[in-house]
């Protein structure tokens, strides 16, 4: 079993910058992929960045260049998010899938809520 804990989230004007930070309660992040996830109201969940454990980092469309996925041990993984926009509005989810054996297990953080505005 592992635990995400997401935290950094908050209110902050357009342009501004927000790091967020996923800490798991085992050492899982050197063997398995992170992902960010994140959803605005009425809106599904969408993948907004993934770390492999060989460091190659993939983004979605609308925050390259703006959002960095980065790990710094096992434990942790963050979320660097410059250059914010309203539209980066959304509760904002760590997630891992972890393997174990023939097994893979889903993971989600509680979520940690990021607001743009002025």
């Amino acid at each position: 079993q592992v635990q995400l804990v997401e935290s950094g989230g908050g209110l902050v004007q357009p342009g501004g910058s927000l790091r967020l930070s996923c800490a798991a309660s085992r050492s899982i992040f050197s063997r398995n992929a992170a992902d960010w996830y994140r959803q605005a109201p009425g809106k599904e969940r969408e993948l907004v960045a993934t770390l492999t454990p060989g460091g190659s980092t993939n983004y979605a469309d609308s925050v390259k260049g703006r959002f960095t996925i980065s790990r710094d041990n096992a434990n942790t993984v963050y979320l660097q998010m410059n250059s914010l926009k309203p539209e980066d509005t959304a509760v904002y989810y760590c997630h891992a899938v972890v393997a174990a054996g023939q097994y893979r297990y889903n993971y989600w953080g509680q979520g940690t809520q990021v607001t743009v505005s002025s």
